[in-house]
């Protein structure tokens, strides 16, 4: 960690000098648990490495200047086996990590409850016997301005809060860990959630291409790597589309197509909304009315909203205004990450939500469990706040799509094609009203490879929101998979 250094001049006069340079700060604490195949004697190293960047001044090299102080959290199993190593960061951007390492993928979880029975405080941890550190060892990242992660003294966050410096800082995160540790004859995967899809797709080509080093598999959680397919902007209907059948699944979550199963609702929103409501959305005032009043009548029997409302919203339903809108009757609101959650508004004539109850109803169990969790059960002690969530990214640099969508459908395509062992594995929550499946599905049927690489994409779905594993079923279902996944890569 970086200090400044005074000293007293002849006069007598305090003086400032330069910070010092930082330093790492790394602690290692040893542990075991009973998972999967028996007891895991492992090594857990958490704190914050130092990554510095070669300064070229006047043509020649001088030397590394320290950029910023990442935070991550390793477990390495005691084992002269070789093992897999999985490299995990949520999205955001802004978000820490804490929620793909304590809510499903570490040895330790919180115990935050679900919707209908949330845990109350101070809420509790647990081992996690279905970690996926049987399979895998483990490494957390937190991006800069995220966790305890943070420019250094002096410099400027903001160099970090845009898509290719982010990828740039968590690509040498990486390489670092992968170098310090002797792991680059190990299989490598990435895990990302939400953001961290798209971050975690760009890396596969940015590693890959300036380090040569060329991975086994992604694991992506409630993905999104075409921006454009969830953002609800003037003149783009491809968002009204592929959330239907997400807006439908809700509505069936909260009974309102009484006792039609699931896949039977899907099935229909689906076919529904790639055929004839795109077809409608497509057509504006083309459209004959006859065919108009049928769009609007399937539209609200889908979604469970009210024939006049789909109307007076010109067919379009924008997510943030359906979360408001479907319980509106009982003066209740359900949740964009996880729709099956419900929360109360203070005005029940608003247009949007003031809050989403699917995170407000969680976050306050993963900000106790990963600050005990850090100090208590690891040893590590740092006075900043971790930071879940943090609002300081903002605004988010994505200069270089500067007339283009957000999209990194293409680099994942050539990563795939120049190493056609990397393996994709995608997990989707019906009920996300983030990165809804559908949009998924989109993006993955427009993927850049040859017929032969598509049995490399692997899909699973999970009757729950975007951290579908806060669903206990979905949890013990999504830990299978994923191990499943790991031991089919090696």
């Amino acid at each position: 960690m970086a200090a400044t250094e005074t000293s007293t001049g002849e006069a007598g006069q305090e003086t400032t000098t330069a910070p010092a340079d930082p330093t790492d700060d790394l602690v290692s604490t040893h542990h075991t648990i009973t998972a999967a195949g028996g007891e895991l004697s492992y090594t857990a190293t958490t704190g914050r490495i130092v990554l510095r960047e070669e300064v070229i001044t006047d043509g020649k090299f001088d030397g590394l200047k320290a950029k910023a102080e990442v935070h991550l959290t390793s477990y390495v199993v005691d084992s002269t086996e070789p093992r897999p190593v999985t490299f995990a960061f949520n999205g955001g951007p802004g978000s820490a990590s804490v929620w793909l390492h304590l809510g499903v993928l570490g040895p330790r979880r919180v115990l935050s409850g679900d919707t209908g029975a949330l845990a109350a405080p101070p809420y509790g941890l647990a081992d996690n016997p279905e970690t996926l550190l049987a399979e895998s060892d483990l490494v957390f990242i937190d991006p800069v301005s995220t966790g305890y992660s943070r420019a250094v003294n002096g410099g400027e966050p903001a160099d970090f809060h845009g898509y290719q410096r982010d990828i740039e800082s968590v690509g040498e995160v990486i390489r670092l860990w992968t170098s310090r540790n002797g792991r680059w004859m190990s299989p490598k995967y990435l895990a990302g959630e939400s953001y961290g899809t798209l971050r975690a797709a760009a890396l596969a080509e940015h590693l890959q291409d300036k380090h040569g080093l060329y991975l086994n598999g992604l694991l992506l959680i409630s993905s999104v790597l075409d921006m454009g397919t969830i953002r609800f902007t003037e003149g783009n209907d491809l968002p009204h589309v592929l959330y239907l059948p997400t807006y439908a699944a809700i509505a069936h979550h909260h009974g309102k197509h009484g006792d039609r199963p699931l896949p039977e609702v899907l099935e229909e929103a689906e076919k529904f909304a790639s055929g004839d409501y795109a077809w409608a959305l497509s057509r504006g005032a083309r459209l004959p009315a006859f065919e108009r009043a049928d769009v609007i009548r399937r539209t609200a029997e889908l979604t469970g909203l009210s024939e006049d409302y789909v109307d007076r919203a010109n067919l379009r339903i924008e997510h943030l205004r359906f979360f408001t809108e479907l319980l509106r009757s009982e003066r209740r609101t359900v949740g964009r990450m996880d729709g099956r959650f419900v929360g109360w508004e203070p005005d029940a004539v608003g247009e949007r939500m003031t809050d989403d109850p699917s995170v407000s109803g969680i976050i306050g169990a993963y900000s106790a469990a990963i600050n005990h969790y850090l100090r208590q059960e690891l040893d590590y002690a740092n006075d900043l706040p971790y930071a879940l969530l943090s609002n300081r990214v903002q605004p988010w640099s994505y200069k270089e799509f500067e007339g283009s969508s957000v999209s990194v459908v293409d680099k994942l395509g050539a990563a795939m094609r120049t190493n056609p062992h990397l393996r994709v594995h995608v997990a989707a929550g019906y009920t996300d009203g983030a990165t809804p499946y559908y949009a998924a599905e989109h993006v993955l049927a427009r993927l850049p490879i040859p017929e032969e690489l598509r049995a490399n994409i692997d899909v699973r779905y999970y009757p729950a929101g975007h951290m579908m594993y806060v669903h206990e079923p979905s949890r013990v279902q999504q830990s299978a998979d994923l191990a499943e996944f790991i031991r089919q890569g090696g």
